[in-house]
C-alpha cells in the first residue's frame, strides 16, 4: 500500500476528490428526489407500484449501458461528469425511495392517531412524528445508496467523468495490477468509511427511536 501511495499518491488524491464529488453530487440529487417522492407515495398509494417499479427498472440496467443510453441526450451528453451524476442518481434512488416509503408506513397507526387528536397539521405530524420515527429506516436506505454510488462511480471513468475508475481502467488496459489496486483500494476504503459513518448515525437514530 505504501508503495502505491509513493508511486501514485498525487494522482490518487486528485481522483479520490473527483470520486467524492461525483458521489456526493449524485447523493444530494437522489435525496432531494427520493425523500419527497417517498413521502408522497405514503399519501398517494396508487402511485407506489408505477414509481417504485420504474426505480427498480433503472436499478437493473447495467451501468455502462445506462451511460451509453444517456450519451445522446441533449445537455447531458455534452458533459461526462454531468451525465455520470445523473446516472448515479438513478442508481441511488431506489433504496432511498423504498426505505422512505417503508419507514413512514411502518409508523404505529396509534401514534399517528394521537398526533391527529392533538390537532397537529399534516406538516407537523410529518416533521415531528413520522420522519423522526422513520429516520433509522431511511438512514439504512441512504447507506445502501451511498455504497452503491461509490462502487458504480468507478465505471464513470469509462465515459471520461474521472474518479478512481481511471486508475482501474488504465491498469486493466496495461495489465498493471499496481494501477488496478491504486484505484480499487481507495474506492473500497471510501465505501467502507461512508458505510461506517452512516451506520453510526443510523444506530444513534435507532436508539433515539426506542
Amino acid at each position: 500500500m505504501m508503495y502505491l501511495i509513493h508511486r501514485h499518491g498525487w494522482e490518487i488524491a486528485r481522483l479520490t476528490f473527483e470520486h467524492l464529488w461525483l458521489t456526493l453530487s449524485a447523493m444530494l440529487l437522489a435525496i432531494g428526489i427520493g425523500l419527497p417522492l417517498g413521502i408522497l407515495l405514503t399519501r398517494r398509494p396508487r402511485l407506489v407500484r408505477p414509481v417504485i417499479g420504474f426505480a427498480n427498472i433503472v436499478q437493473t440496467v447495467p451501468s455502462l449501458a445506462l451511460f451509453g443510453l444517456l450519451l445522446p441526450v441533449p445537455w447531458l451528453g455534452e458533459n461526462a461528469a454531468r451525465l455520470a451524476i445523473v446516472a448515479l442518481t438513478g442508481y441511488a434512488l431506489l433504496p432511498i425511495l423504498r426505505n422512505t416509503y417503508a419507514g413512514i408506513r411502518s409508523v404505529d397507526a396509534e401514534l399517528a392517531g394521537v398526533a391527529d387528536a392533538l390537532g397537529m397539521t399534516a406538516r407537523q405530524k410529518l416533521l415531528k412524528v413520522e420522519l423522526p420515527l422513520a429516520a433509522s429506516v431511511i438512514m439504512a436506505g441512504l447507506r445502501t445508496a451511498t455504497v452503491t454510488c461509490v462502487g458504480i462511480a468507478t465505471i464513470a471513468a469509462a465515459i471520461g467523468a474521472g474518479g478512481l475508475g481511471e486508475l482501474i481502467f488504465r491498469g486493466v488496459a496495461s495489465v498493471d495490477n499496481g494501477l488496478v489496486l491504486a484505484g480499487a483500494i481507495p474506492a473500497a476504503l471510501l465505501a467502507l468509511v461512508a458505510d461506517a459513518l452512516l451506520g453510526l448515525l443510523e444506530k444513534k437514530l435507532t436508539v433515539r427511536r426506542a
